[in-house]
C-alpha cells in the first residue's frame, strides 16, 4: 500500500508502508545497505566501548556495531523504526530533547543530521552530543562533503540493486528544498526535506557555538568529522 505522509515543514514522504516524522520511509530502510560507516565508528571507538547512536533507524548501522561487540543504545523518534532494531538497548525519543543521565565512549550523528536546514533543531543535535559524551570521549559526525550538490539533478546506483535520484535547489540563503527518489523493480519511495550545506569554515563555527571543538576529519572528503566538548562533563 502506498502511502503519503506531510509531517515537518518542508518535510514529507511517499511510498509503501510507516512513513516517520522526517518523511523517511521505514520499509526503504530495511532495504538500504550499509556501507563503511562501522568501520569508521570502530576505528574511533575503545573495545567494547559504549556508543550512543543518534537517530538510528531500522538499525542498519546498530546491527554491526553490536556484532562487534559494542554495547549500543539506539535513539529515534519513530516507534516503527525502533521495532526493528535488535540487540541494542533502545530509546523512543526526539534526539534535541534527549536527557539520559549516563555518558558514553562515543555520541554518533550519523545521517547527515547536522545538516538539518532547522538552526534551532541543529543547535539541539550538538547540544544532546556535549551533554552525552564522557570526559574525553568522542562525537563521530557525518556530514554533507564538499561538492555535494554539484552536478545535480543525478541519478546512481544503490548498494545491492535499484537507483537513486537526487534533486535541489536552492530557495534561500544556504537553505535547499531537496527531492531524493528510491526506485526498485517493485516499489518506488520519494522523500521531500530541507537542509544547509556546511562548509568546513561554518561546521566548526556551529560546534563551537555549540561548545564543541573539531577534532579532525577522519575522510579525505570531509564528510566525517571527530569533534570533543570543549567543557569536560560533570556527573
Amino acid at each position: 500500500m502506498r502511502t503519503t505522509r506531510t509531517t515537518r515543514d518542508g518535510h514529507s514522504g511517499t511510498g509503501p508502508g510507516a512513513i516517520t516524522p522526517d518523511g523517511c520511509a521505514v520499509e526503504l530502510y530495511e532495504r538500504l545497505l550499509v556501507g563503511d560507516e562501522p568501520d569508521v565508528i570502530a576505528s574511533r571507538t575503545p573495545e567494547g566501548g559504549s556508543i550512543l547512536e543518534l537517530g538510528c533507524g531500522v538499525g542498519r548501522v546498530t546491527h554491526p556495531l553490536v556484532a562487534r561487540g559494542f554495547a549500543v543504545t539506539a535513539v529515534d523518534e519513530s516507534a516503527e523504526m525502533l521495532e526493528r532494531v535488535r540487540g541494542a538497548r533502545t530509546v523512543h525519543a526526539s534526539i534535541e530533547h534527549l536527557e539520559l543521565d549516563e555518558r558514553f565512549d562515543l555520541v554518533l550523528l550519523s545521517s547527515f543530521l547536522v545538516n538539518t536546514g532547522d538552526e534551532e533543531v541543529r543547535a539541539g543535535l550538538l547540544a544532546t552530543c556535549g551533554r552525552h559524551v564522557a570526559d574525553g570521549g568522542v562525537i563521530l559526525i557525518q556530514r554533507e562533503a564538499e561538492g555535494f550538490y554539484d552536478d545535480l539533478p543525478r541519478e546512481s546506483p544503490m548498494r545491492g540493486t535499484g537507483t537513486i535520484r537526487i534533486a535541489s535547489e536552492e530557495i534561500a540563503p544556504g537553505l535547499r528544498a531537496n527531492q531524493v527518489d528510491y526506485i526498485f523493480d517493485d516499489a518506488q519511495w520519494t522523500q521531500f526535506f530541507r537542509t544547509r550545506h556546511l562548509p568546513d569554515a561554518a561546521f566548526e563555527q556551529v560546534l563551537a557555538e555549540a561548545g564543541l571543538a573539531l577534532v579532525g576529519y577522519l575522510t579525505p572528503n570531509h564528510a566525517w568529522a571527530e569533534a570533543a566538548a570543549l567543557v569536560p562533563a560533570e556527573d
